[in-house]
């Protein structure tokens, strides 16, 4: 019988149950499906457990050794519990461990999503063979997962990482619920929110922009249009940019200044928009950070690219069974 790892991946609008082998190479997805997250934590568990029981089955050569959980926070993962995350309305301390165990009878483990992608990444992504490293999420919001000393670092009650809070400016766009924060500056809606508020002033001075042609118009930039707009060269664009990519290397200033880690790797945005970004967080990094920690810290896109979110969840159930034996 091959051994093979479960994943599961809990969204606000889908889920997706994975399976994984691991070979010396790293790990391949062997089987894989995702569904419109259920109204419900009891069908959504439900649902959850039939569909990985279905894709065991029609690998029948495979013998299942546990099963990781992805979720956004906050949660608790000792207890294995779901606590109320904003894009899961209902799922208040939702037990989502206990009967996965008791149906499957292999260990399970939870952890949120930024520290399950950084732990992806620190098996067999850009992370691999590092003992301390930094992910950060910069997509939907601005979240970390550290792995320090050779272990996931999740701190007293699982809200280590929470970077994004982080106030980077007195004002600025909000992420977080806060003005001027990390997420507010770094994050999609935060760059969409970011040139929202300096269109106005760059259209009154009567300078002309791919992103958007009048006020009319501002409310509907996203950051995927300012990204478009940037790497076809449009001023405004790059102007976001700047400012995004300065926000970003005073970030990691103070991560490289607290952590002094020997890898930070990025994900989602920097990994679209590197060319972009580097030089200009490069730089304010070397503005901002300490010299020594600076030296020996490396800063990278995700090695595992856009399949990161497929192996997240398998690499909690593998440091599960590491961590618990």
């Amino acid at each position: 019988m091959i051994p093979v790892l479960a994943g599961l991946d809990i969204g606000g609008t889908k889920c997706a149950v994975v399976l994984g082998v691991e070979d010396e190479k790293g790990i391949k997805v062997v089987a894989k499906q995702s569904f419109p997250t259920p109204g419900t934590p009891d069908s959504a568990l439900l649902t959850m457990m039939d569909e990985l029981e279905k894709l065991l089955q029609e690998q029948n050569e495979m013998e299942l050794k546990a099963i990781g959980i992805s979720c956004g926070g906050p949660l608790d993962s000792k207890k294995g519990l779901i606590l109320s995350p904003p894009n899961l309305p209902n799922w208040d301390r939702i037990d989502v461990v206990s009967l996965l165990k008791e149906r499957f009878q292999v260990p399970v483990s939870l952890q949120n999503d930024a520290n399950a992608c950084a732990l992806a990444e620190w098996k067999w992504g850009a992370g691999k063979g590092t003992n301390n490293m930094i992910f950060l999420t910069f997509g939907t919001g601005m979240g970390a997962g550290f792995i320090l000393d050779g272990r996931l670092y999740t701190g007293t009650n699982d809200f280590a990482g929470e970077v994004g809070h982080i106030r980077l400016e007195d004002d600025g766009p909000i992420g977080f619920g806060k003005a001027g924060s990390f997420e507010g500056f770094c994050s999609g809606g935060g760059i969409a929110r970011l040139a929202q508020m300096k269109a106005k002033e760059w259209l009154n001075q009567g300078r002309v922009t791919s992103v958007c042609s009048n006020q009319d118009e501002i409310a509907a930039i996203t950051a995927k249009t300012v990204g478009e707009a940037a790497q076809a060269g449009d001023l405004f664009a790059n102007e976001i940019y700047r400012i995004v990519g300065q926000k970003l290397g005073r970030g990691l200033a103070l991560l490289v200044d607290m952590l002094n880690p020997e890898r930070i790797i990025i994900g989602s945005i920097y990994l679209r928009q590197e060319a972009l970004l580097k030089p200009i967080v490069m730089e304010e990094l070397r503005k901002e950070a300490l010299s020594y920690s600076l030296d020996v810290c490396t800063v990278v896109p995700s090695g595992l690219g856009e399949s990161v979110g497929d192996l997240a969840a398998l690499s909690v159930a593998k440091y599960g069974l590491e961590i618990n034996g």
